[in-house]
């Protein structure tokens, strides 16, 4: 119970800032997080450390997020409007504010998988190797799908920036 206590201590925020962006709600964002330490606590005896644990941590986030996703049949907003996201300062006549909505809105509108990954990249700090460990997913998919996400995102945002 010590160890579980402090895994969830190290963990939590991360665990939550994760499924939060991903889901769209904080309160889902919780329930995620609980359902992780929940399945940790269920299955450490079974753990092998053929990763690092948060790696392990992260992947019962992405699959529980993933299922959340399939389970409501709808594209969840990945980012909520409270989010605390940091803008890079841009020349450009929006406000910052403005600006954070559109690329939350560009972000919701990306596919799930794209939505995975570019939220473990850019927000979580993971490499493309430890997000195919995370996601069980190929580094070269994995890759592939960070290139497309960019890419929808700079097309979209594009759009966005032009129709404000």
């Amino acid at each position: 119970m010590d160890a579980l206590g402090e895994l969830v201590r190290r963990h939590q925020q991360n665990i939550q800032a994760l499924a939060y962006r991903t889901l769209g709600s904080w309160d889902f964002a919780e329930d995620v997080a609980q359902e992780v330490f929940l399945r940790v606590y269920h299955s450490a005896g079974k753990y092998q450390p053929k990763a690092k644990v948060s790696t392990w941590l992260y992947r019962i986030a992405v699959n529980l997020c993933l299922d959340a996703m399939r389970r409501s049949k709808r594209a969840p907003a990945a980012l909520s409007k409270d989010a605390d996201l940091p803008v890079r300062s841009v020349p450009d006549p929006l406000e910052a504010s403005e600006r954070v909505e559109i690329i939350r809105q560009a972000v919701a509108d990306l596919p799930d998988r794209q939505k995975t990954v570019l939220n473990l990249h850019r927000y979580e700090g993971l490499s493309h190797r430890d997000i195919a460990e995370v996601t069980g997913w190929s580094q070269p998919a994995v890759e592939s799908l960070l290139v497309r996400a960019y890419a929808n995102l700079r097309k979209s945002l594009s759009k966005l920036m032009e129709e404000s």
